[in-house]
């Protein structure tokens, strides 16, 4: 069975293929922009001509498609930008542009109608420089040529800092197949990421979670990232290396620097790549964080259930925006999920409103007053005395249990103060 799939290697690019990429860099950006323009203005042109009364046939046709889009482009660019053809840049560049944002005012319209599930999507606004350099291969254009080198039509043969023999391999032997890649520079450095259909059944198998694994309940919190309840009875907590937190005063001490630097001078270019360093490093290392904590957990839990949070509006607190930003709720459930597909596991979540941190897990009293500065309470129910935390893990444990599972015994007598049916608690 195939699954999609990307990964991403480092570049060791030569001056000169640098300064070739970042030429295709900026063609994507500029393709981009010529979209957008050339949409708005005929939009605009063809909601003039409704105003007249002009109907059918007679308004201006507004191209949405990339195939409209890219037309426009091959019409356009001998005249406007003759320095395309001059620099023999690739031709692939401005098709996956246009398909770019071709899918984005797809968005857009489907979200304007109704038609798209999730949160409003604006029209499209103006790419910039600042916005970082990056550039696509439709298909298997850009590929491996080895373990250690890359061919990129219009830049040539660039080399690797990693070794991609789990990649040529595969390609090879026909286990998998490149969709499409995309090369990023970020800090001043490079990478490239296929996309990819591969088949991963030999090693889903071979990584396949045993079946006798627990099932587990999590907890997601600032103080404690992740308490883990199993329904054998046993707790884990796990510590985040909060790299933004840890980075704070070096990341201080560039921005003032740079701030004193003259704007567009050497200094000022070399101080920007230091301040884009640090960056790099503190999304590096929860990246890191994030998948091997992911990745061990959906090989060793046969059934995983974590809550909904809304990060976005907790984010909204300023107080803690910062710190749970630093965190990486979100991507940890995106990597939990796919993963665990992957291995054989299985992931549950629970409700948005449901009061993991306020119920009683002894008695399922529901305690309103408790704040954030409450990390253990007692029930007024029952006596019972709970850390916050670790009864939160076990009342997401129990609520997947009884969906899942509503005839059996839920941990009964598992966990301190836990010697009650859930089922017929809840």
């Amino acid at each position: 069975m195939s699954h999609k799939q990307g990964v991403r290697f480092e570049l060791a690019p030569d001056p000169e293929h640098a300064v070739i990429m970042g030429r295709h860099a900026g063609l994507s950006r500029v393709v981009e922009n010529f979209c957008l323009e050339t949409v708005a203005k005929k939009w605009a042109q063809r909601k003039a001509e409704e105003s007249y009364g002009f109907t059918g046939e007679q308004l201006t046709k507004v191209p949405w498609t990339a195939p409209a889009l890219e037309k426009e482009w091959r019409a356009t660019h001998p005249t406007r930008f003759p320095w395309f053809t001059e620099n023999a840049l690739s031709s692939r560049v401005p098709k996956e542009a246009c398909r770019v944002r071709a899918a984005g005012f797809a968005n857009y319209l489907k979200s304007k109608t109704g038609q798209r599930n999730g949160p409003r999507v604006g029209f499209p606004t103006w790419r910039k420089r600042k916005d970082g350099s990056r550039f696509r291969y439709d298909a298997d254009r850009a590929k491996p040529l080895g373990p250690r080198s890359v061919w990129l039509p219009g830049v040539g043969q660039v080399a690797t800092r990693e070794d991609m023999s789990w990649l040529t391999h595969r390609v090879t032997d026909g286990r998998a197949r490149i969709l499409g890649s995309t090369v990023r520079e970020q800090a001043g450095r490079w990478w490239i990421s296929f996309q990819l259909e591969v088949d991963r059944d030999e090693l889903n198998t071979r990584r396949r979670v045993p079946a006798d694994a627990p099932k587990s309940g999590i907890d997601l919190g600032l103080k404690t990232f992740a308490v883990i309840a199993d329904d054998d009875g046993t707790y884990e907590e796990i510590h985040a290396p909060k790299p933004l937190a840890r980075a704070q005063r070096a990341l201080r001490r560039a921005n003032r620097k740079l701030a004193r630097c003259q704007p567009k001078s050497n200094n000022w270019d070399k101080t920007r790549v230091r301040v884009a360093r640090q960056h790099l490093r503190v999304a590096d290392q929860r990246k890191d964080f994030l998948h091997k904590t992911t990745t061990r957990l959906a090989r060793t839990k046969t059934a995983i259930a974590v809550e909904t949070l809304n990060v976005k509006g907790m984010a909204a607190n300023r107080r803690l925006a910062r710190a749970i930003s630093d965190a990486g709720f979100a991507e940890f459930v995106r990597l939990l999920e796919y993963k665990a597909g992957w291995y054989g596991s299985r992931v549950w979540k629970a409700d948005r409103w449901f009061a993991s941190s306020k119920t009683c897990g002894a008695c399922r009293r529901v305690e309103h007053g408790l704040t954030l500065n409450d990390r253990t309470w007692e029930c007024r129910g029952c006596g019972v005395v709970h850390d916050r935390d670790h009864n939160a893990a076990r009342n997401v444990l129990a609520a997947m249990l009884a969906d899942t599972e509503p005839e059996h015994v839920v941990l009964a007598g598992k966990f301190p103060g836990e010697v009650k049916r859930f089922a017929e608690t809840a």
